[in-house]
């Protein structure tokens, strides 16, 4: 469970297939605790017209046994810059991916996108209920205001 990208000189991915995550052991396994990922500047392709779609991406874990490592998740979401799918399959896909592969004891993960036609589309999923005794703070993105 050695991991491949930290430490070492490691191009992007060419496709969110091809990316691979590298997970290492939790260092405080048996207490549940979460972890935080936010990516401000998530990028992919509209599969229907290839003009790029932007998002915020907050991903937020309770561990199992083991944790991603932050370069290999880095690598995986800059994989999505060259890929053509709806906001709802990024988002979801994301969460679904890191959840089968980390088996964390939650998961969850919020796509605030950017108005693409004049419509924000957010999209949400998690893996399961909140474990009992949880800290689950706000994602803290505010819902699209425009110029207010």
């Amino acid at each position: 469970m050695s991991p491949i990208h930290l430490g070492q000189t490691s191009a992007l991915p060419q496709t969110p297939e091809a990316a691979i995550l590298d997970y290492v052991p939790n260092p405080r396994p048996g207490r549940p605790y979460l972890v935080r990922f936010t990516a401000p500047e998530f990028t992919s392709l509209c599969p229907v017209t290839g003009q790029p779609d932007f998002a915020h991406l907050v991903i937020d874990y309770a561990p199992g046994e083991t944790i991603v490592e932050s370069k290999s998740l880095k690598l995986f979401l800059g994989s999505f810059r060259n890929h053509a799918a709806f906001h709802e399959d990024c988002t979801v896909g994301i969460g679904e991916r890191l959840t089968s592969e980390m088996k964390p004891l939650w998961l969850r993960i919020g796509g605030y996108w950017y108005p693409r036609g004049g419509i924000p589309i957010d999209v949400f999923w998690q893996s399961g209920p909140v474990p009992e005794g949880l800290w689950l703070p706000d994602q803290g993105v505010p819902s699209y205001r425009g110029r207010g």
